[in-house]
């Protein structure tokens, strides 16, 4: 086996590079996550909130073969109905953690609603509402709050 030994500056880019890596992973972690009962999780960045179902929710309605998303423009109060789930097992209604507008969908759930299944707190995110009232997220939990509540 061949030893290399890699110039200086190759070792700096790489070090800067796992720095801006570290950093972030530092920025990711630092979103907070909040759950409502429903089983719907929100994460807030710059007063807009990405909103889906949970692992959990996922995990109980089995195979999702439709999603029915808000419409884009459209105004959600908090607890009401923004949309459904339908699986092979159970169809169910989504719930808007928060209250305001919505500004974007999810349109790969049209095609692929298996993303829910497979990565339901991440690309099978539903929509994106812009929050008209921040304090909203109070009311929700925290994940430990939501992994006892689901422990119940």
């Amino acid at each position: 086996m061949e030893l290399k030994l890699v110039p200086k500056r190759a070792r700096c880019i790489v070090a800067r590079r796992t720095l801006q890596r570290a950093a972030t992973l530092q920025t990711t972690r630092c979103l907070t996550t909040k759950f409502s009962k429903d089983h719907e999780w929100i994460t807030v960045t710059d007063g807009v909130g990405t909103i889906g179902i949970t692992n959990f929710a996922q995990d109980q309605l089995g195979d999702v073969v439709f999603v029915d998303l808000p419409e884009l423009g459209s105004t959600v109060e908090k607890d009401d109905t923004m949309g459904a789930v339908e699986s092979v097992k159970a169809a169910s209604d989504i719930y808007s953690p928060v209250s305001g507008e919505v500004v974007a969908v999810n349109e790969a759930l049209v095609d692929e609603p298996a993303l829910v299944n497979t990565s339901a707190e991440a690309d099978g995110w539903m929509a994106k509402v812009k929050l008209s009232d921040e304090s909203e997220l109070d009311g929700l939990m925290d994940e430990a709050g939501y992994k006892e509540f689901c422990a119940e």
